[in-house]
């Protein structure tokens, strides 16, 4: 498949902060069939994975310094990243890191929106992102879940410049969408506040059966943190990988 276009607002890379990159590397490797690539000492150790010799996501390891936990970090494309911050502040946001150049691929940023959660945000010159999307093994979704769920959604309208669309406005089901039915690029939930975890962007990665992939995530050390379920957008399941940061599976339904 070609390379996915990626227009300003969309999602265009995602990688991990792990405490343990040599444990990631064999559970996303054996998980996903991820390879890794060393781009050189330039990178201060942040390393690629791989599907099929397409880049799919990045990783840097967490030497616990800066005090927060591993995660999956994603990343918006946007056309100027010193503007794309400066539009942050000015909209209830947050600065984490003012934007900096890495070599020639690009620029970027690190944000918080107004419920909190992580964004990222990258300037490409070089290096547009992800070379895959939406198959077996690599990023199939994003998705925000906040509870501010009216200020978030403002927020990546006027700051990434989102084409936001209801999906639904309900107590039960409070959800925006960026672009429209199957062109969606991302998505912004209203999360309740009896559910575990606080606002935070998360990341779906597509597999050819989400049954057999958490019982291969358990297999390898990963946590069930909820079990796959048909649901109207496809078999979705929550899984924790072996230091503990949280991902997304979907697949097809069983029914």
């Amino acid at each position: 498949m070609p390379a996915p276009t990626i227009v300003v607002g969309a999602p265009c890379w995602n990688d991990l902060f792990s405490s343990d990159t040599d444990r990631a590397k064999e559970f996303y490797g054996q998980l996903f069939g991820w390879t890794t690539m060393d781009p050189g000492p330039e990178y201060g150790g942040y390393f690629l994975f791989q599907k099929d010799g397409k880049v799919v996501a990045g990783c840097m390891a967490n030497d616990g310094e800066q005090g927060v936990p591993d995660a999956w970090t994603i990343y918006l494309s946007t056309d100027d990243a010193d503007r794309t911050a400066e539009a942050a502040k000015a909209n209830g946001g947050q600065v984490h890191m003012e934007p900096m150049d890495v070599t020639q691929n690009g620029r970027f940023t690190m944000l918080a929106d107004p419920g909190g959660a992580t964004i990222g945000a990258w300037q490409a010159r070089d290096v547009s992102g992800f070379e895959i999307r939406d198959e077996a093994g690599a990023p199939a979704w994003f998705e925000l879940h906040t509870r501010d769920y009216d200020k978030s959604v403002a927020f990546y309208r006027d700051v990434f410049s989102w084409d936001t669309h209801t999906v639904g406005d309900t107590d039960e089901f409070r959800y925006t969408t960026f672009g429209e039915g199957e062109a969606a690029l991302a998505g912004i939930m209203d999360w309740p506040d009896d559910l575990p975890q606080g606002a935070a962007w998360s990341i779906y990665f597509a597999v050819d059966d989400v049954d057999a992939t958490v019982a291969r995530a358990e297999e390898l050390g990963g946590t069930i943190e909820q079990p796959g379920e048909d649901t109207p957008y496809g078999r979705l399941a929550t899984v924790l990988d072996p230091t503990g940061t949280r991902f997304r599976l979907l697949g097809p339904n069983n029914s």
